[in-house]
């Protein structure tokens, strides 16, 4: 297709996240963009990048939306592309219904909260030849996209380790609800902090390669009331140009004021990645210094512009998905993983899952 102004998508999930989708497809698209969306939740409310909520809204009022309550008419309608934005345990059901029509599928991290039916989703997909997406949004930041750079060009050597840390208290991550209702609270909607802030362990893929072995330790630790862990300190084993490199991801929902970063460290060098101050910085061994660069103005939503404005281009033949339902797949795997040996206090050895 050349042209995806002539689209019709379907927004599945009408939550926070589901509506920024919506807003960016209208911002990328402008008056051509044909949007319905399906949901099960009539949440009568309209929620803005800042979180802030209007209750005397709804999203079918601001965004002029037709809205379904029932999923198979909703693809009767015969939607091109499907943006699925519900609980973690309902995505790949979801998107299997979707692939089945024929549709391409944009679908928020995680892919899933276990593996049933992955492989079978992969299958479909592969023999419908449908573009597939898994909304890793962190890998259109600006400074983790430098950090990228700087490895690919050996600037620090050999990595010896890296060590990557994000945290942010539960209750403050949507306001508008009750955090214990959230599906990043419940164990039955694929929540904890494992899967829930998995942007983290998705990038160390992306960065260092699929893990070949796992050891996790936390767990519910603090007074949050939730049945899920809220803290996670993993250690992945993974392998850079044969040498083994271990990689610390610490992940919390504990954490006040919230922190994101990480910090690689290599034979000639230290890079370090500050989200909060948009800073990347490089440490030269050979000179001695630091080299520090503020990335200025960045916009928390522009990372959602890129990964759809990316979707569409891929649906269009221009460019080739960098997060394919298989990468997605791969990193769930680590995170099943890490779950794992947090339960179980083991080594755990992850599938290994070619990365595309």
């Amino acid at each position: 297709m050349s042209d995806a102004s002539g689209m019709k998508f379907l927004v599945v999930g009408l939550g926070s996240i589901g509506q920024r989708h919506v807003r960016v497809l209208q911002q990328l698209l402008g008056g051509k963009a044909q949007i319905s969306a399906y949901r099960t939740r009539g949440l009568p409310m309209v929620i803005n990048d800042q979180m802030q909520v209007d209750r005397d809204k709804s999203p079918e009022e601001i965004y002029g939306l037709r809205v379904f309550e029932d999923f198979a008419e909703a693809l009767d309608n015969k939607p091109d592309a499907v943006i699925v934005t519900n609980p973690n345990s309902l995505h790949v059901e979801t998107a299997l219904q979707a692939a089945r029509h024929g549709c391409h599928l944009f679908i928020e991290k995680p892919l899933s909260d276990n593996l049933d039916r992955v492989n079978e989703l992969i299958e479909v997909v592969r023999e419908k030849n449908l573009v597939t997406f898994i909304g890793y949004q962190l890998r259109f930041h600006p400074g983790l996209k430098l950090i990228n750079d700087y490895l690919i060009k050996g600037a620090i050597g050999n990595v010896v380790s890296a060590h990557i840390h994000f945290g942010e208290y539960l209750p403050g991550m949507h306001p508008y609800e009750d955090y214990r209702e959230g599906f990043s609270a419940r164990s039955d909607q694929g929540g904890g902090a494992i899967l829930c802030l998995s942007h983290e362990i998705d990038y160390a893929c992306w960065l260092f390669g699929a893990p070949r072995r796992v050891m996790a330790m936390g767990g519910h630790l603090s007074n949050l009331e939730i049945d899920v862990e809220d803290t996670a300190s993993i250690l992945f084993e993974c392998f850079v140009n044969g040498r083994v490199v271990p990689v610390h991801v610490y992940l919390d929902f504990v954490q006040r004021p919230p922190s994101k970063h990480c910090r690689i460290i290599g034979e000639k060098g230290t890079l370090l990645w500050d989200y909060h101050e948009s800073s990347v910085a490089f440490y030269d061994s050979d000179k001695k210094q630091w080299d520090k660069q503020i990335i200025f103005p960045f916009e928390r939503t522009s990372m959602f512009r890129e990964e759809m404005a990316h979707f569409l281009a891929c649906i269009r033949g221009a460019e080739t998905s960098l997060i394919p339902v298989e990468e997605g797949a791969s990193t769930l795997r680590a995170a099943l993983a890490a779950q794992e040996s947090l339960r179980e206090g083991r080594i755990v050895e992850v599938a290994d899952t070619p990365r595309n």
